[in-house]
This record gives C-alpha cells, sequence and structure tokens, in this order.
C-alpha cells in the first residue's frame, strides 16, 4: 500500500530512515532548492526516486500543509510485538517502552511520538484497533520521528504481561485516587509507560494490568493536561528515572 507524505521535515525523516520504499517527489512548482528541500533532493537523487514538478494546487489537494514537498512512499513499517520483548530481554539494558492505548487524535500521537524519538524510546505499542495509526497525518505531526522509531501494535493486556514477564515494570499513567505521585513510583529500571486515550484515559482491563499507576501533581486551576502533554512529561520523568540509575 502506498502512501503521500507531506511536509518538509516528514519527507526529509522518511528519506533519511530508508525504512520506506520511496516512488516518486512531487515538489511544488517555484520552490526553491534550498535548506530543508536542498537535503531532500539530494536524498531523492542518491536513491534515484523519480521527481516531478507539479502545480502547488495538486499538492493543497493531497494536503495544504504539504511545504511545497509530497512524497510517494509505501505504508509505514510497523515492528512486532516479539520485536519489542527482544529488546527487554537484553541483559544489562534498561529499556523505556510507550504504550498508546486508543488515542484518536493525530496530532497527539504525533506529540507523544516526537518525545518518545527525543527521549529515547526503545519501542511504542499501539492496540490493534480503536486507535489512531501511523498515518500520514501523525508522520507530519511528529516531524517524521515516527520513521526512526520501532512501533508495533498488538492486544494490549497481552503484551503488558508479556512485558511482565521479561521483567518490565508497568507505569499507567491515571488521574484516579489509586494513582501515586512520582516520587512514590518506581520509574527506574526496564520501564513500560502506558498512555490512556483522549476522553477517558485508559480501557479498564489495561488500567488493571499495570503494576503502577503514576500521578502528575498540578498546583494551577486547570483540573487536567491533555494525553499529549501528560504523556510527554511522564515520557522525561521515565527517562530521568533511567539515567539516574544509570548514573549510580
Amino acid at each position: 500500500m502506498k502512501e503521500l507524505l507531506f511536509g518538509r521535515n516528514a519527507v526529509y525523516e522518511s528519506l533519511r530512515a530508508g525504512r520506506r520504499q520511496a516512488f516518486r517527489l512531487l515538489v511544488a512548482e517555484g520552490a526553491q532548492g534550498k535548506g530543508r528541500l536542498a537535503e531532500i533532493l539530494a536524498l531523492c537523487a542518491a536513491r534515484k526516486v523519480i521527481i516531478e514538478r507539479a502545480p502547488r494546487a495538486r499538492l493543497d489537494k493531497i494536503n495544504s500543509g504539504h511545504q511545497g514537498v509530497v512524497l510517494e512512499a509505501s505504508g509505514y513499517p510497523y515492528g512486532a510485538l516479539p520485536d519489542l520483548l527482544e529488546i527487554a530481554r537484553q541483559p544489562d539494558l534498561s529499556p523505556l517502552f510507550l504504550i498508546l492505548d486508543t488515542l484518536q487524535d493525530p496530532q497527539n500521537l504525533g506529540t507523544l511520538l516526537r518525545t518518545a524519538e527525543a527521549v529515547g524510546v526503545s519501542g511504542v505499542l499501539l492496540p490493534l484497533k480503536q486507535t489512531v495509526t501511523v498515518t500520514p497525518a501523525a508522520v507530519n505531526a511528529c516531524s517524521g520521528a515516527s520513521e526512526h522509531l520501532l512501533i508495533a501494535q498488538a492486544n494490549l493486556a497481552q503484551a503488558i504481561s508479556a512485558f511482565q514477564e521479561a521483567n518490565v515494570w508497568v507505569v499507567g499513567l491515571d488521574s484516579g485516587e489509586e494513582a501515586q505521585p512520582p516520587e512514590q513510583v518506581h520509574l527506574d529500571g526496564s520501564l513500560a509507560l502506558v498512555v490512556g486515550g483522549e476522553e477517558s484515559g485508559m480501557r479498564p482491563l489495561v488500567r488493571k494490568s499495570c503494576d503502577q499507576l503514576l500521578r502528575l501533581p498540578m498546583r494551577g486551576k486547570v483540573e487536567s493536561l491533555n494525553a499529549a502533554v501528560a504523556g510527554s512529561i511522564a515520557l522525561y520523568l521515565a527517562w530521568q528515572g533511567c539515567r539516574n540509575q544509570v548514573d549510580r
């Protein structure tokens, strides 16, 4: 299945990662080959990708946020749960995983994937259904970070059990009474952070499967943060926990 990736950073990172097959690059007529566009053109030339100049109106019909480039490429190369578990079982490694439970907004997914790539997450897990996936809109929202991440789909409750068998501590981000503040949550060692959906958070079975629940303390008057912001903060807390363990 082919997809149309749009936006300069998304297209550039996809080409740089080299995990997708690239077929054709559409470049808006009049776009100057400077900066990031020059890098995109060079990567396409090196990979012998067809480069075609096209009216801007044609690109607008694909997506208004194209920034003058659209890449026709193969679909996103998902990994599988065994790939993540293989990482989890490696000795002398304290991986950090991100599990996303039924997110619906590509922008939120993109924000979390961009943060995940920034903190060096070892793998991301999505449900098999009722979730946003790595669409071109999500790739654009994360500025192409998805192209460098190992992302898989699986039954989350079963996957969490498999992670736990591999000695990965699973922490769910929650705002309920059972959730604890960061200083009381185990955030070092091999860790999987679970972020729930935008409306109702984690599904009951997923929440029940977690080893511990994390609550972000808030001093302001707004009741909660959205999933992308809360998840990004929690990822940095987890990353700091992993770094502290290494430093010790």
